[in-house]
């Protein structure tokens, strides 16, 4: 059964080649952003969600109310209630415990590959074995590699500014994601929308990251009418 453990973690491999730059880049950020050795750690073993860690440094880099952060946060990871429900049929055998250290590994990589994994009948691996041999392998290398980040980070000086590079992984994982028109809809408008709000929010006195569950909730809307309308 150890085995299937292996497998998870030789099949990670090629994730943690695209995940490490995206790890140090926070690791970076949350220098940057002021944050302490022991926060950027326990943030990123804690939270464990690369996308939703980005925002909240850059939210808290820009001063933005904890209410803000923690309602932007829970809105970016909503997608792991979907996660949860299509992979949950293939755990019913275990208790809750073991279903709780489950969750707390699921990620958007560690979902789609065990899916894929699991979607091979032919094969009789244990699953569980299999997604925390996944789960617990990216998990070691992002804390790790957050680490390495925050460390080179702490030598940069501080006049270079390096949040910049927040909007920029965005923009790398964003743009190759746009595979529809519904998709492009909601991209537009959520800049749109984004850049205007973060006007009103600076000109207005709005709390910080207001602009951005605007932009979000906005670009949400937008992308399933668009949907809507390319079904019809």
């Amino acid at each position: 059964m150890t085995e299937d453990f292996k497998a998870g973690a030789r099949d990670s491999i090629g994730v943690l080649l695209g995940l490490v730059p995206f790890a140090l880049v926070f690791g970076i950020a949350a220098d940057s952003a002021g944050l302490s050795t022991i926060q950027t750690v326990v943030m990123s073993a804690g939270i464990f969600a690369g996308t939703a860690q980005l925002v909240t440094v850059e939210l808290i880099a820009a001063n933005a109310g904890l209410a803000i952060i923690v309602v932007t946060g829970i809105v970016i990871n909503l997608r792991m209630l979907m996660y949860s429900a299509s992979i949950a049929p293939h755990f019913t055998e275990y208790g809750q415990r073991t279903r709780a250290v489950l969750a707390y590994f699921l990620t958007d990589h560690v979902y789609a590959m065990s899916i894929a994994e699991y979607a091979e009948e032919a094969r009789s691996r244990n699953k569980r074995l299999y997604y925390l041999g996944l789960g617990v392998s990216i998990w070691l290398v992002w804390v790790a590699t957050t680490v390495v980040g925050y460390v080179l980070g702490a030598g940069i000086p501080d006049s270079l500014n390096l949040m910049f590079a927040i909007p920029l992984v965005f923009l790398a994982i964003l743009v190759p994601a746009i595979e529809d028109a519904p998709q492009v809809v909601a991209a537009l408008a959520s800049a749109v929308v984004a850049i205007a709000a973060a006007y009103a929010v600076a000109e207005f006195g709005l709390p910080q990251g207001l602009d951005l569950l605007i932009a979000a909730a906005v670009g949400i809307v937008a992308g399933v009418t668009a949907e809507e309308v390319t079904a019809r």
